[in-house]
């Protein structure tokens, strides 16, 4: 996905912009994630957090203990609830956006499931991807 590239919400309170290549590009499948989505995975790109801008708006916060066994804070549209990104405890210099809340998702192409542990049986995971059981290593 290259930069820059943008996003926000469903109902355009909230907006940001990345101005730097994702780290890294993958699906989630951890019950953290499945909670947040309502599905089976998050799709998700890992940023360097001094290339994510919020450029309008302010989002709601929630926190949870992550399988890491740290603070993760999910940030959420509190008028149309869209999730928007985290900011992991594991990694305080990152930033993971939410794919849904692109402006252009169809340029995500994840490289690795991660958490496929907690992976449902009845979800389609792409052969081709590298399979992570838990957290990827830093």
């Amino acid at each position: 996905m290259p930069a820059p590239f943008s996003g926000g919400c469903a109902c355009g309170a909230i907006r940001y912009v990345c101005t730097a290549d994702p780290l890294l590009a993958l699906t989630c499948h951890c019950r953290d994630c499945q909670h947040e989505t309502g599905s089976a995975y998050a799709p998700v790109l890992v940023m360097p957090k001094t290339a994510f801008t919020l450029t309008q708006g302010s989002p709601t916060y929630f926190a949870l203990t992550a399988a890491s066994g740290q603070t993760t804070q999910r940030a959420f549209c509190g008028a149309c609830g869209s999730p928007l990104f985290g900011l992991p405890g594991s990694g305080p210099d990152l930033v993971t956006i939410r794919v849904g809340s692109l402006d252009d998702p169809s340029e995500f192409r994840p490289s690795q499931d991660i958490y496929t542990v907690s992976a449902q049986p009845w979800d389609y995971m792409n052969p081709a991807l590298l399979k992570v059981p838990k957290m990827p290593p830093r």
